[in-house]
């Protein structure tokens, strides 16, 4: 309790210079009246009322002169140091002659000694001294207080400053998830017509087994796709098993047209990538190599660790038609899904990745990615878990 009324009166005399005037003015004059008590008039015996009353008087009047010398000297405030000095020396001379003429005057009336204006010169003495000391205060507590709000209004301006920053990356950060929860959420829609597609096909067909069974199908991976946070990055392995989901679908499709090859390094297994990365790349060879091939193809993914960067390489066995050698971002024969990882990539990594299309003699396409090597800390019960997953490719 004491601390928070003393931290309460600090902040009120911060905040109101009036206030904090007039405690240094009777703080001043009351130490100087204590000092004039003990060592004047009390050492040389001056015990009675008379004398002791006088001692307080001249405190009084003494702080009644210093506030016009306050007011002129904040008149003068901002002339320049020269003139500051000559006038504020005129007037400390001025004041204490005043208060020296008050002084003596007052104590001859209150104690009736005889003889005391031939002492005037050792009292004005005093007097210019005192006002020096009250004068000296003065500028040092005025240029304190300008300091402190110099100090204040910078550390204002520099807490606006990091708030503003706070803000803007705040604002940055909901952009950026915003955005990566767009294109991520732009490939569920397009995966989603291409399956209820392949259903009604099937229906028409009437296949209803195969209908019912890829309806199941097409519920785990959107149940996955729902759960699975977009703006988040997944180990390699978790992406794998997703990917799974995705392909059990396929081949309710195609049947032995499709065939798979993967080539997983065990160190690439842990590798952080962007959750559903990999689907729209094959869903794009599935679109253009198996759907449009009477004997289907061959859809191959490796994943490797070099130099501290993962390369996952993705290529197809094409439908026999060749193609020239093209980038990504201007490529319209892929479509939306790998523009897309394009995007997603470019708003996780900025410019740390890579994204390339390479032809192959048979008009099949590489898509080679490119992205930072990232893992987290996984206990043993993880590892053991993963050596005992198996893979349905």
């Amino acid at each position: 309790m004491p601390d928070e009324v003393a931290e309460k009166i600090q902040g009120n005399l911060e905040t109101s210079p009036v206030k904090q005037f007039w405690l240094l003015q009777t703080s001043y004059w009351t130490f100087l009246c204590f000092v004039s008590l003990f060592t004047l008039t009390l050492w040389y015996g001056q015990q009675e009322w008379s004398y002791i009353s006088h001692t307080l008087l001249q405190a009084f009047i003494g702080l009644i002169l210093s506030i016009p010398l306050f007011l002129a000297l904040m008149r003068i405030w901002h002339w320049s140091l020269p003139k500051r000095v000559s006038v504020s020396i005129v007037l400390v001379m001025l004041i204490s002659f005043l208060w020296t003429v008050a002084r003596v005057s007052t104590f001859i009336l209150m104690t009736e000694e005889k003889d005391v204006w031939r002492d005037f010169g050792g009292w004005y003495f005093g007097s210019i001294f005192i006002f020096l000391c009250w004068t000296g205060l003065f500028y040092g507590i005025r240029y304190y207080q300008l300091f402190q709000l110099e100090h204040r209004i910078m550390a204002r301006a520099e807490a606006e400053i990091r708030e503003e920053q706070l803000k803007r990356i705040q604002a940055q950060s909901i952009a950026r998830d915003a955005q990566i929860k767009m294109l991520r959420y732009q490939l569920n829609p397009h995966f989603l017509c291409n399956t209820l597609n392949a259903i009604n096909s099937l229906i028409e067909l009437e296949e209803s087994d195969k209908a019912q069974k890829m309806t199941v199908q097409l519920s785990k991976f959107l149940r996955y796709s729902l759960d699975n946070n977009p703006d988040t990055k997944i180990s390699l392995e978790i992406e794998l098993n997703a990917l799974n989901l995705y392909l059990e679908i396929e081949k309710t499709r195609f049947g032995d047209r499709l065939t798979l090859q993967f080539d997983i390094s065990e160190q690439a297994h842990q590798a952080l990538v962007p959750s559903l990365l990999l689907q729209p790349i094959i869903e794009n060879s599935m679109k253009h190599v198996i759907a449009q091939n009477e004997d289907g193809g061959t859809i191959s993914l490796s994943a490797n660790v070099r130099n501290d960067r993962l390369i996952l390489t993705l290529s197809d066995t094409g439908s026999g038609v060749t193609v020239e050698r093209t980038k990504v971002r201007s490529s319209k024969r892929r479509g939306i899904g790998l523009r897309n990882i394009d995007e997603r990539l470019k708003v996780l990594y900025d410019q740390d990745y890579t994204i390339d299309l390479t032809t192959r003699p048979s008009g099949g396409l590489r898509t080679t990615i490119s992205i930072p090597y990232e893992t987290e800390p996984c206990s043993e019960e993880d590892i053991d878990r993963r050596n005992h997953r198996g893979f349905i490719v």
